[in-house]
């Protein structure tokens, strides 16, 4: 069995407080041996790390980013359910959507900060189905909305 909390804490990592409810959902849910978490956004201490489109307001690195830390809301999502990262036996699937200005078509190099993230904590257990989807708009203007899907 991997130890994917040490990995974790190797990486500098820690898992966030999870973002408070923006509507009639919960965190996660599991059926079978899949844990499927809601959306989240760049939420970081409190407040969105980041807003407003990529490729107009946000700079590529920073949506990028706004993914990474997206993921990392997830993945405290689904701790709710499960314990631990080492319950986590692979990530099965990601799916980004990206708030975008009209000309921005780079929109699978943002949802990278998730990916490569996961990859990082979850090596070959990390390698993923995917999709990267460019949006006119997200809730509360927030440049990137991470979903995923995980089998334990």
């Amino acid at each position: 069995m991997q130890n994917y909390e040490a990995r974790f804490k190797e990486l500098g990592l820690s898992l966030p407080e999870i973002p408070p409810a923006a509507g009639a959902y919960i965190p996660a849910v599991k059926s079978g041996n899949l844990v499927f978490c809601s959306g989240q956004g760049p939420y970081q201490n409190g407040a969105f790390a980041y807003l407003g489109k990529v490729g107009d307001m946000l700079s590529l690195e920073e949506g990028y980013q706004a993914a990474r830390i997206a993921a990392l809301n997830c993945l405290a999502e689904i701790c709710t359910v499960i314990g631990s990262l080492n319950n986590i036996k692979r990530v099965v699937q990601v799916k980004g959507y990206v708030n975008s200005a009209p000309d921005f078509h780079d929109q699978p190099k943002v949802v990278n900060g998730a990916s490569e993230l996961l990859l990082a904590i979850f090596g070959d257990a990390g390698k993923h189905a995917r999709c990267a989807i460019g949006t006119s708009n997200l809730p509360a203007n927030i440049p990137v909305e991470v979903e995923m899907v995980v089998e334990v």
